[in-house]
């Protein structure tokens, strides 16, 4: 899922999942900062093999808001062997704010991303979501019904 901030991908994620798991899927759920944490606490562990083996597990795993925070090339390593433990053995669904022409940026390496995208597109269906959000559209609202008609 791909789109600008406020227009509701972590909300549809979220919905996909609850939706994923009453059919009887098991899911997990985090921001791509707490996948990298997750995985870099195993690897300082000397456990990442480990951690990945248990995350396979779960049918679908959900990473939330890549692109928010660029990754260091460390970060990056471990997103990537993330994606490729999965690659043709779970689902993945992502949200990003970023196309994904600008994720060599987050991802310090346009190499790696392109080769994450790669597995990540090949089985995919990419949805692009448009729209202003919702967040401060309710703001624009609520301003703009306490603004006087000047007609």
């Amino acid at each position: 899922l791909l789109g600008p901030p406020g227009i509701g991908k972590t909300h549809l994620a979220i919905g996909l999942g609850v939706k994923a798991a009453q059919a009887g899927c098991s899911v997990l759920f985090d921001t791509a900062n707490n996948w990298i944490t997750r995985l870099a606490a195993a690897h300082q562990a000397g456990h990442l093999d480990t951690e990945l083996k248990k995350i396979r597990r779960y049918k679908l795993i959900i990473i939330d808001e890549v692109g928010y925070i660029p990754f260091d090339q460390d970060a990056a390593n471990l997103f990537f062997q993330l994606v490729a433990s999965r690659y043709e053995q779970g689902s993945i669904l992502v949200t990003s704010n970023l196309p994904f022409g600008r994720w060599g940026e987050t991802f310090s390496d346009d190499v790696v991303a392109a080769a994450m995208i790669d597995r990540l597109v090949h089985h995919a269906e990419v949805l692009t979501l448009t729209g202003d959000s919702y967040r401060t559209r309710a703001r624009r609202d609520l301003l703009a019904k306490d603004r006087p008609n000047r007609d």
